[in-house]
């Protein structure tokens, strides 16, 4: 049976017999034996063979160059050099598949652009093998705490007729023929003819359908790929990411913010302790301010503070910001961070937005100028989760949707769980990338997924 390099790494006691398999990191010989550094990707560290030139297969060591992948059996001893606990004396090897001398990620220094032009193969990098090891150990906390907390996970789908943001930067999913599409008598595309019937696109958000659920089950969570047609090419913004927006039922604007900074602070002890090698390797050679930050989040309460309390703070902090502060328009991610390390120095969540720069699915306060929205901000960052309390009042969320020049035809099924049994409710959406950026350190969004979509990129 084949054990794995960090199962070898971490053994109580020697093994007489040991199989494993990976890929070469490194190779030095010398007269009478080579050793050899491999890698299976269980791990960030590789493990030691020493493999002797007495070996019947030796004549092929020439062959196990970096990046060639090998079989070994053999027996874990331990190791008489510094800095390991164990290594292989190899019995045999064997050559699995070569990998010769134009292989791309050779031992040496490596640009985060020239690796994101070989996506395919640079998951074997220590330090994308550490980013989506971290993305997998993630993705299984977020589960495990609203699973814990007798949350129900729901798929939702990923096409729809409807635009949860109504920002109208959704990709069209059609059978349609471009070149020569259906058309009515007034010579527009008739989209009766195309697969569904109607306009579709790829979702913005799992949240109305989430909020279905939560209108049954109470507390349910969605967890999948989203998609914005966002032609923006920052550090921040993809085309293509995942989502994470929990829906709790006979829930208010505080109870959601509760919920909120429990949910990060869970995630970064959860990674803490299940990714101690990664998230140092991160702290050493990503970002040395990473643990600082990471410590931050974790030991300080969480700061609250009313859009109009932020703004007022912003300008009156004599700072001289890129995009100037402006009351009544969002916030900047500039000015997101002067709140959290500069102002408050402590992690902060700024509620009650105003409600004309909000969208039409947000709890109008009693003051009819604001809502019911809180946005997450963390060091480093800025936001990291934005939520709100949603509108449960069918005349005012009939309202909204006309003043958002929205067709309520378009959102029967979703202005019906306001007429039959309506009941408070909020909910808020992570950006799985976004925290992933967060605890490891990473600063641009198209290196915390396994293949980036961004626009004019659609490799692999």
């Amino acid at each position: 049976m084949r054990t794995s390099v960090k199962a070898a790494l971490h053994a109580e006691a020697p093994l007489d017999s040991i199989l494993l398999q990976g890929w070469v990191r490194t190779r030095r010989d010398s007269k009478t034996f080579s050793f050899l550094e491999v890698n299976d990707g269980s791990c960030l560290k590789g493990i030691q063979v020493i493999a002797d030139a007495a070996l019947p297969d030796y004549a092929h060591i020439h062959q196990a160059t970096t990046g060639a992948s090998i079989e070994v059996r053999g027996q874990l001893v331990a190791s008489k050099g510094q800095g390991q606990k164990w290594e292989v004396v190899a019995s045999s090897f064997k050559i699995l598949g070569e990998a010769p001398a134009d292989y791309p990620l050779q031992k040496k220094g490596h640009t985060l652009e020239f690796l994101r032009e070989i996506a395919h193969l640079r998951p074997r990098s220590n330090l994308f093998g550490a980013v989506f090891r971290v993305r997998s150990r993630l993705a299984y906390a977020i589960h495990q705490f609203f699973q814990d907390r007798g949350f129900v996970y729901v798929h939702a789908p990923i096409i729809t007729a409807s635009d949860c943001e109504g920002a109208g930067e959704m990709f069209r999913v059609t059978t349609i023929d471009p070149a020569q599409p259906p058309r009515g008598k007034d010579g527009a595309v008739d989209h009766t003819q195309d697969f569904f019937g109607k306009p579709t696109y790829l979702t913005v958000s799992g949240q109305l359908e989430a909020e279905v659920f939560a209108c049954a089950l109470s507390n349910c969570y969605t967890f999948g790929p989203t998609f914005r047609a966002e032609n923006s090419n920052t550090s921040r913004h993809a085309a293509e990411f995942w989502m994470i927006e929990p829906e709790i039922a006979f829930c208010d604007l505080r109870g959601n913010m509760d919920l909120a900074e429990e949910f990060v602070k869970y995630l970064i002890r959860d990674v803490r302790t299940h990714c101690a090698e990664d998230v140092e390797f991160f702290s050493k050679f990503v970002d040395k301010e990473l643990n600082a930050r990471l410590d931050f989040v974790l030991e300080k309460p969480f700061q609250r503070v009313t859009y109009d309390e932020a703004v007022e703070i912003l300008l009156q902090s004599g700072r001289s910001f890129e995009f100037p502060v402006v009351a009544g328009q969002n916030l900047q991610a500039e000015h997101e961070r002067y709140l959290t390390e500069e102002h408050f120095k402590s992690p902060t969540t700024v509620y009650n937005y105003p409600k004309a720069i909000k969208p039409f699915y947000m709890r109008t306060n009693e003051d009819g100028r604001t809502v019911a929205a809180m946005d997450v901000l963390v060091p480093g960052i800025g936001e990291i989760i934005g939520g709100s309390q949603r509108e449960e009042r069918l005349e005012v969320l009939q309202e909204n949707i006309r003043h958002h020049g929205m067709a309520e035809k378009d959102y029967w099924w979703y202005l019906d769980l306001r007429r039959y049994g309506s009941v408070p409710h909020a909910g808020f959406g992570l950006g799985f990338e976004r925290m992933l950026m967060f605890v490891t350190g990473v600063g641009n969004i198209r290196d915390a997924i396994p293949f980036a979509r961004t626009p004019g990129t659609a490799e692999f």
